[in-house]
């Protein structure tokens, strides 16, 4: 079979391709980077978590219950005011590779 015969526009199929080379449109450096700060606050916060796990709050400044329960939320903002602050770095790394993979695709 010829490839003059085929029921095929080759000017439609060059059309095609080249408008599937327009950039990505879910390439977004704003969201990119405040998904990476969210995710440096989360890692953060759980260090937190980790470093004071060994601290004994018992005695005259025991909290009790309610510390306990909160104690969580407070290294939840701990960690959400130093990402903000600039962080450890970790935000910076994971917004670089966000808009790579979203380039690629």
């Amino acid at each position: 079979m010829a490839l003059d015969s085929l029921p095929i526009d080759p000017t439609l199929s060059l059309q095609a391709a080249q408008g599937a080379r327009q950039p990505p449109r879910g390439l977004d450096p704003a969201k990119a980077k405040q998904t990476a700060q969210d995710f440096e606050a989360q890692f953060l916060s759980q260090m937190i978590g980790e470093m004071f796990s060994g601290v004994n709050t018992s005695g005259l400044f025991d909290g009790g219950h309610g510390e306990e329960m909160f104690r969580s939320m407070l290294f939840d903002q701990y960690g959400k005011v130093l990402a903000k602050a600039g962080g450890i770095g970790i935000a910076d790394a994971v917004q670089r590779e966000i808009l790579k993979v979203q380039e690629v695709k």
